[in-house]
């Protein structure tokens, strides 16, 4: 089984595991989550970090970590860059709840396949969804005219 580590900018790490300890009470034990903090050093926030994935690893049957940050550059994934090693922990940015629940539902496949689950999930958790136009409603200055298209 592999581990999952959020780290996050507060409070969105530990309202994500919340979320997902909603969904699978049962992975209280495998996922867990640092919220980063505006009034704490990036060095405070990796110390902390090394500290939960120490624990993680160490758990029984723990194979790997998959680490999720929220955003590419920002601190919480430049912490997450210094404890992945490629081999037995993988870095992915961009986390949302749809990546979350596919990573806990198929934690248990190899690291490699967790990755592309965990993206794949994450990729098809974000659509447009068509909103249908109000009826009897009077038309809002701000709203295009229907006919805009027409010469």
């Amino acid at each position: 089984m592999n581990a999952i580590l959020i780290i996050g900018h507060a409070p969105l790490a530990h309202a994500l595991r919340q979320c997902a300890l909603h969904v699978f009470p049962d992975c209280a034990s495998s996922v867990a989550a640092i919220d980063v903090q505006p009034n704490l050093s990036p060095e405070e926030t990796l110390a902390t970090a090394r500290i939960a994935m120490q624990q993680l690893t160490q758990a029984p049957g723990v194979k790997g970590v998959l680490v999720l940050t929220d955003i590419f550059g920002a601190t919480p994934s430049n912490v997450a860059q210094k404890l992945v090693d490629g081999v037995t922990s993988r870095l992915i940015t961009g986390v949302n709840l749809p990546m979350l629940l596919r990573t806990v539902s198929y934690r248990h496949e190899p690291l490699d396949a967790l990755v592309s689950r965990a993206v794949i999930g994450g990729t098809q958790g974000v659509m447009q969804v068509a909103v249908t136009a109000p009826q009897n409603q009077p038309r809002r200055s701000h709203d295009p005219d229907e006919n805009d298209h027409q010469q």
